[in-house]
């Protein structure tokens, strides 16, 4: 099973979406958040198309995808609050999450 398709009923009981009208919607922010956390973590494009995929990174690709679903209209935090900090705290905790998995050495 593809990384996106095995993410996509975790992300929508994220959200909790329970309709089908958007799963590929949200397998393209999905598939942003994935590309997001491979650039961060300096591995190679496609790197999780091959590759476990660590349940920090699982998480922080989640948390990524959720806040670009409920930011679609262009808020700035969605579904976790009404203020810019809000948004600005999706990113900060997604970037922990993905560095606790980062390559360094790459």
């Amino acid at each position: 099973m593809c990384v996106i398709d095995s993410l996509l009923p975790k992300v929508k009981a994220n959200l909790v979406l329970e309709h089908n009208e958007d799963d590929d919607l949200l397998k393209g922010y999905i598939r942003a958040a994935v590309s997001y956390a491979e650039s961060y973590q300096h591995v190679s494009e496609g790197w999780y198309l091959e590759n476990p995929m660590p349940p920090t990174t699982e998480q922080a690709v989640i948390m990524l995808s959720s806040h670009f679903y409920e930011s679609r209209d262009g808020s700035t935090a969605g579904f976790f609050g009404d203020s810019v900090q809000a948004g600005q705290q999706v990113w900060n905790t997604v970037n922990m999450l993905l560095r606790l998995d980062r390559k360094w050495g790459m």
